[in-house]
């Protein structure tokens, strides 16, 4: 499958319509998404969409949720937390930019879950950077005993760090 640079997919629409299954990455970053889709869908496309639901401040991003409802099916997909190893649905920001687009991978986010989301950086339960404003901390739940579980059993969800005995290496097909 041939992939074309867009920054507007309006751009890309008579390249498109001669295809039957059109894949698109990173859909938060594209303005016209929706119509996009939407247009194409009507045309007799499958239209599949991969792209982040929210910000690293868990507020919707662009205009990707407002395709939910013209969609015949939504997938939501989540990673491993990058701190405790469970179900991680959020992305944590790492650096103090305030701007929602900051371009950057692993240096600059994580994956995690909702505890790791409100934990400071000392471990201690907290507000995420970039919550300055008492609108935007409102949806902060107090966290008080959130994650603890007694000894000897695991907390649910939680997933187990491979050991190097359990790692395997895997490199390309000759």
């Amino acid at each position: 499958m041939e992939a074309l640079p867009a920054c507007l997919l309006r751009d890309v629409v008579q390249e498109a319509r001669g295809v039957a299954v059109i894949g698109i990455d990173e859909g938060q970053f594209f303005p016209d998404i929706v119509e996009f889709s939407e247009n194409m869908a009507n045309a007799g496309k499958t239209v599949i969409v991969a792209a982040l639901d929210g910000t690293f401040q868990r507020k919707a991003f662009g205009t990707i949720l407002n395709l939910v409802p013209l969609a015949e099916s939504v997938v939501k997909l989540t990673a491993v937390c990058m701190e405790c190893f469970r179900e991680a649905a959020y992305t944590k920001r790492l650096g103090t930019e305030k701007e929602v687009e900051v371009i950057g991978g692993a240096d600059k986010y994580h994956a995690v879950c909702r505890l790791c989301y409100f934990r400071k950086a000392s471990g201690q339960p907290g507000q995420p950077a970039g919550l300055d404003s008492k609108e935007e901390k409102e949806n902060c739940p107090a966290l008080g005993r959130l994650g603890e579980t007694k000894p000897g059993e695991a907390a649910a969800g939680t997933r187990k760090p491979f050991g190097p005995h359990q790692m395997r290496q895997c490199s390309p097909a000759n």
